[in-house]
């Protein structure tokens, strides 16, 4: 069985590798990928395609039974739509139930509708309303760009001043081209937040386990936010009774939402949650696929065959399938070049980058193969990640293996994984 994957981060790498494993596969292609998947895996193939109507006759050509896409860009631009016009088996929402992503007002107001909780909000495209409504509400206050900004288009404003910059970038200054013509603000939320990922067929829902993501660039949750600096899986913050919480609460009403509403979602639904000291939940986004870097933990954990669950989900035939779970903890550690998240340096050679132990895997985000080098070729470089049967040593793992690397200006925080052991430490 031939597959294809579209994108060029570390979620690609991650999911290719993963679908590479099976014994029903026998080549993954992955485009345009990185060089992670052109190196090391005789079963992953790089493709230098990125047109949907390329991507198509490539998968006509090639008897591609099915297709994977990574990314919310070619989602929010309809790629699924184009593929299922082709008679052609793609795994991902449709451009229209995707907008649960691709605009924030759009889910913020089917959040509304079928009574999800979130926070307060109001939508806005012109500046002085804007700013008439922060002067209103006060500091902190949270703005968001209305479209897809590549994980950098919330601003956590402490002061009013702050967030009228804030809107002035978006609506005056164009930072986000597009993405920022519409302006959502909302009323800033306390608590520890998680990252609850689904896959859904339109009606039955599979839950993945726990993860938590890290978008600042400093420790301490500090600096600007980032596209994810780090992730852990499984949350111990989400245990049962909260996890039930969750899905009948937020997950199982948007999937039944959706379908109410026309758009009957298939693909990976993200949840990103704000819970509070009690235990109180509130949706700040949707994703509509893999969050990045959660995908990598979480993949790196899964010991079943990840292949039939995704063609199971094509066919509405999710409840037929499991997915087994490595027992323990796996952490990953984002790398990022020198100057992320504003214009990251490029170019430069990474060395070191062998790992000989099973329980770790260097996965590749922003970079290309030139000749036998790599070199770093995005804002966030590698996804360092590691696996043991406990924290500590999953921590103890992937820091070695992070120290080991070496490019110019490499970044990365410290901290990745130290919210668990809080969490574990009140548990005991």
């Amino acid at each position: 069985m031939k597959i294809l994957v579209i994108g060029n981060g570390g979620r690609e790498h991650a999911i290719a590798w993963k679908l590479a494993q099976s014994n029903l596969v026998d080549l993954v292609y992955v485009a345009p990928g990185n060089g992670g998947t052109a190196t090391g895996n005789h079963k992953i193939k790089n493709i230098d395609l990125k047109n949907n109507h390329e991507l198509i006759d490539f998968a006509k050509q090639n008897n591609i039974e099915l297709t994977v896409v990574g990314p919310e860009l070619p989602l929010s631009q309809g790629i699924v739509n184009d593929f299922h016009k082709h008679g052609l088996n793609i795994f991902g929402p449709t451009k229209e139930a995707a907008q649960l992503e691709s605009s924030k007002d759009f889910a913020k107001a089917f959040m509304k509708k079928h009574q999800i909780p979130t926070a307060d909000y109001q939508t806005f495209t012109e500046i002085k309303k804007a700013h008439a409504y922060i002067l209103e509400k006060g500091a902190p206050i949270v703005i968001k760009a209305d479209g897809l900004a590549a994980g950098k288009g919330v601003i956590v404003a402490q002061t009013e001043d702050e967030a009228i910059a804030a809107v002035n970038s978006m609506l005056a200054d164009n930072k986000f081209g597009n993405a920022g013509a519409r302006v959502v603000i909302e009323e800033f939320l306390t608590g520890e937040e998680a990252s609850f990922i689904v896959i859904a067929d339109g009606e039955n829902i599979l839950p993945l386990a726990s993860s938590q993501d890290h978008k600042r660039l400093l420790n301490d949750d500090l600096g600007p936010n980032t596209g994810g600096m780090g992730a852990y899986s499984p949350a111990p913050i989400v245990d049962d009774a909260l996890h039930e919480k969750i899905m009948n609460l937020v997950i199982k009403p948007t999937i039944q939402g959706m379908k109410q509403d026309g758009f009957n979602f298939v693909g990976f639904l993200y949840a990103g949650l704000m819970i509070d000291a009690n235990k109180n939940i509130k949706t700040l986004e949707f994703n509509c696929r893999l969050g990045d870097p959660e995908t990598q933990p979480l993949l790196f954990r899964i010991k079943s065959d990840l292949l039939p669950v995704l063609l199971n989900a094509t066919q509405g035939k999710l409840n037929e399938s499991i997915i087994e779970w490595e027992d323990g903890y796996s952490i990953t550690v984002v790398m990022a070049a020198e100057n992320y998240p504003n214009t990251p340096k490029l170019g430069d050679v990474i060395s070191q980058l062998e790992c000989h132990d099973s329980d770790c895997f260097i996965f590749h985000a922003g970079t290309k193969k030139i000749g036998e080098e790599i070199l770093t070729s995005g804002g966030r470089v590698l996804g360092v990640t590691a696996k043991a049967m406990n924290l500590s040593e999953a921590q103890k793992k992937v820091y070695q293996l992070t120290k080991q690397i070496q490019f110019k200006g490499s970044q990365y925080r410290t901290d990745i994984g130290n919210k668990a052991f809080n969490r574990i430490s009140e548990k005991s």
